[in-house]
Parts: C-alpha cells; structure tokens; sequence
C-alpha cells in the first residue's frame, strides 16, 4: 500500500490572496505551504508528496516551490480540485490520498499511524480524526473512493469539497472516524488561514513557540498557547466556518 501527501494549491481566494505562499516565519521566509511540505516530510509513512497546482497562470510559482522541496506536481482546472488530487495520486501509483488544506499549517499528526493501520487492515474508504479544531485534521481517502466521487458526483462534488460526495453517499463508502483526545476536542480554536485574522493567529503561534519546520510539531503546546493567551485565540475564534471543510 502507497500512502501520497497530494496538496491542492491556488492563489485564487475572495478572502485572503496567495493562502498557503503567506509568510509563518517573516524573518526567515517560511510560508504556510514551506512548513506543511517540511512538516509531512517528518512523517515517515508518507511515501511521496505532490503539489495538485492550478493551471492558471498566477499559480506558476508553485511549480518552482515544487522543485525547491524536491516534490512533483501535477496541473489541472482551477476548480476541479478533485481532478487533481486524482491526478497527484496517479503520478506517483498511490493507493491512498492523505488530504490536508494547503493553508492548514498545523496537523495533527499523532495519531497517523494508528489511523493508517487500521484504515488498511478494514478497506476503509475514508478516515479521519473526528472532534479536532477546524484546519487541525488528516484525511486518509482511497483513491478508488476519490475516483468514485468524480465519476458520479456532480461539479459541487469536484470542487474543492472534495469529500462532499462521500458524504452525502455514506451508504457507497465504509467511512471510519476516529476519536481524538478530550484534551483536543475544542471548537473555540481555529487553526486554518482563510481570512486575515487567522493569519494573525498563525504567526503568533509560530513566534510564540518558536517553531521550527523541521521539527516535529507537538499539538499540545498550541492548545495550551492559545489557552494562556485569550486574546490572540480572540482574533479568529470568533471566525464562522461555514459548511466547513469536513462533514460529520
């Protein structure tokens, strides 16, 4: 079995242009989407890690972060972002898609092996841990399940609600979802960039703990950070998701 990091990446956004090539580390130039890259390299299941990048021309620059980090890419429709994840997966012979949103920095990662194992051993279609703060989360998706979803799905299902048809089809896909830690299961914090102020957040984090990209990211530390200091969870917590990126 071949586990693939295919990270969707585009600039186009009504909120927040550029998502994941925005600065974490202002000093020293490292973005959203140089972290994530590091940070799921450190993820020893992992066997590969492809860019799903845009075919509009504003989006060229992923291609060079692409050959910076030593990792593929594929291109395809701006909006069919289903496509291309599909597409990153063929690339590269996976069998299953790890699915985070490339202005997502901080994962939680602690549980991937148990998930992985046990997403294999069942042929589970789609796995997730379940309760964690919006931007925090994995998917595991089998790239059948993923090739399932374009074939029937409609074009809200290729867009970048990639498992929107999964889940509205429960009863086509064995979906598995896994508890995460009491201590994590916190709707007040908001770990994801999608507007301003949750770049405000981001970066405090990043600064306030000193993160490295290299270094293995201990959840723990953010939750208790944005717990000892109110008013920067204040910035974005307040932030609605909307329909959100992940369906229960």
């Amino acid at each position: 079995m071949k586990l693939v990091a295919v990270l969707a990446c585009r600039n186009q956004s009504s909120r927040l242009y550029g998502k994941p090539l925005q600065n974490l580390d202002v000093k020293n130039g490292v973005t959203i989407l140089d972290y994530m890259i590091r940070q799921i390299k450190l993820q020893k299941l992992i066997n590969a890690i492809v860019l799903g990048i845009s075919e509009e021309e504003e989006n060229i620059f992923y291609k060079q972060i692409a050959q910076k980090h030593a990792v593929q890419y594929v291109t395809g429709d701006d909006r069919d972002v289903l496509a291309r994840l599909i597409k990153g997966a063929e690339l590269v012979g996976a069998d299953h898609v790890l699915r985070v949103t490339s202005e997502s920095p901080y994962t939680y990662y602690d549980d991937l092996a148990e998930v992985y194992a046990y997403h294999c051993a069942n042929a589970v279609d789609y796995s997730v841990t379940s309760g964690l703060p919006d931007g925090a989360y994995f998917e595991i998706i089998k790239v059948a399940a993923l090739k399932k979803s374009w074939e029937q799905g409609e074009a809200k299902h290729r867009s970048e609600l990639c498992t929107l048809y999964i889940f509205e089809n429960q009863d086509k896909f064995k979906i598995v979802k896994h508890p995460c830690p009491k201590k994590f299961e916190r709707t007040d914090l908001r770990l994801t960039v999608d507007w301003p102020e949750d770049l405000i957040v981001m970066r405090a984090i990043y600064e306030g703990l000193q993160l490295s990209p290299d270094a293995p990211l201990d959840f723990g530390r953010i939750v208790d950070f944005l717990d000892v200091n109110p008013k920067v969870n204040a910035v974005n917590n307040w932030i609605d998701s909307g329909i959100g990126r992940i369906w229960y």
